[in-house]
């Protein structure tokens, strides 16, 4: 009789599974940090002298901890601040904000229009291109993944403390496309006030994300991050010098901020601000990348 194929499970994968079924909830920040660097990374997370950018993020998450970060990762409260930093002319028009589900009155939205929550990445986010085409049956998922992502604590898997104490809520923003028929991130990577990298997403379809990365003189870098690069190059946005001048102002004594924006109808749009890209548990390729734009990034005093 032949032996029982045996499955080996990716210490990574292992690992993530284990804390979305809520076995690491009640361990300490510090510890899990340690516990989940191993498993992603597959190196020792040094927390007493950090060198790289994902080590750096880590530090940051544990010892910079000021209470205006809980705002700027709230989306619907970080857009008072990008009305009085920038200006409202910057925002993405606001359809409707909810505490449930339930409580979404579809006959009152646009045939177009988008769906998420305010305090997570994607769980529970609907794109609708025809509201006309829904039917009672789809609108009941939707509300159902809706709930779900409103019970989902986005701080426990990462340990991105800002997102902790977000008030949940839904958001209804109006539905957007460039000229490409999606809608291209445009992300600045800032360091203290100075963006140093810009990643631009293309392809955003389900399982085909793809990124290239460029300096601040838009000349392509060889640097892989989470996704492969696009078989055609992106080209640079028409408004790239000025989303620079607003990323520095969203970024101004910050130690490290991505800032993100699209660009439709050659007009600008805030997109939103991320402390802690990939949770720092994203490998960087060439690995040197790692440490480089680690050193960009200058440790400030502990808030703790």
């Amino acid at each position: 009789m032949r032996a029982a194929k045996k499955y080996i499970i990716n210490p990574h994968y292992r690992f993530l599974i284990n804390a979305h079924l809520g076995k690491y909830d009640k361990m300490s920040d510090e510890e899990y940090l340690k516990k989940c660097f191993k498993a992603c990374m597959g190196e020792d997370l040094h927390l007493d002298n950090p060198k790289t950018f994902n080590e750096k993020l880590q530090w940051l998450k544990l010892y910079d901890r000021k209470p205006e970060y809980t705002m700027m990762v709230d989306k619907y409260k970080v857009r008072e601040y990008i009305k009085e930093k920038l200006g409202e002319e910057y925002l993405i028009p606001l359809l409707g904000v909810w505490d449930k589900a339930e409580d979404i009155d579809f006959d009152k939205l646009p045939n177009q229009f988008v769906l998420k929550c305010n305090h997570n990445s994607g769980l529970g986010m609907y794109i609708c291109k025809d509201k006309s085409k829904l039917t009672q049956k789809e609108i009941k998922v939707i509300r159902k993944n809706l709930t779900k992502g409103l019970q989902q604590d986005y701080y426990l898997t990462g340990r991105e403390w800002p997102y902790k104490n977000v008030p949940r809520k839904i958001i209804a923003e109006k539905y957007m496309e460039d000229e490409t028929g999606q809608l291209r991130d445009y992300k600045f990577y800032c360091f203290n006030g100075e963006p140093k990298i810009i990643m631009i997403n293309s392809d955003r379809e389900i399982g085909k994300t793809k990124a290239d990365y460029f300096d601040m003189h838009f000349n392509w870098i060889d640097l892989k991050w989470g996704y492969e690069h696009a078989l055609v190059k992106p080209s640079k946005p028409i408004n790239f010098k000025k989303m620079k001048e607003l990323a520095v102002v969203l970024s101004k004594n910050i130690p490290e901020l991505r800032v993100d924006f699209y660009e439709v109808n050659n007009k600008i749009y805030f997109g939103e601000l991320t402390f802690f890209d990939g949770s720092g548990f994203d490998k960087i390729e060439p690995k040197e990348w790692d440490k480089k734009i680690g050193d960009w990034i200058k440790l400030p005093q502990k808030t703790r």
